[in-house]
């Protein structure tokens, strides 16, 4: 099964110069614990979530409403083409220790997928599971 068969091509993204608050409120919003960042042109930039914006701005004792998210995203991602394996992108979940991966095809976005959608599909139990344990054991021990 390929990414394209399991990725949500509806994204909800926020633009580099908009404010953490705007990316907060997004993010609370549509229920998702992360936003690709785009430019208008839909070329990935980067993401950011809401760890980014509690850490790297409200810990950071930053005014959300005057930061914006280029500041505090994460520039490098790891991320998946639409025709690549669900099973590659199980693994790239793993080693990066996220639980959603951008689906990007010609540099632009086209979608996301997440753990919750590979685990939903019911063909890659193991491989849902090992990727989930593999992110949570680190969070528990680091």
């Amino acid at each position: 099964m390929r990414v394209q068969d399991l990725m949500n091509p509806s994204v909800i993204t926020v633009e580099p110069t908009s404010s953490a608050a705007l990316a907060a409120r997004l993010i609370s919003r549509h229920n998702v614990g992360s936003l690709p960042v785009c430019g208008g042109d839909r070329r990935l930039r980067g993401v950011v979530t809401d760890r980014d914006i509690v850490l790297r701005c409200v810990a950071a004792e930053e005014d959300p409403a005057q930061t914006p998210v280029r500041d505090i995203m994460t520039r490098s991602c790891a991320t998946v083409a639409p025709g690549d394996d669900c099973r590659e992108a199980t693994r790239l979940m793993a080693v990066h220790q996220v639980r959603r991966l951008p689906v990007v095809e010609g540099g632009k976005l086209v979608g996301m997928i997440s753990l919750a959608d590979v685990a939903r599909s019911g063909r890659f139990d193991l491989e849902a599971a090992q990727a989930l344990c593999e992110i949570s054991e680190n969070i528990i021990v680091g």
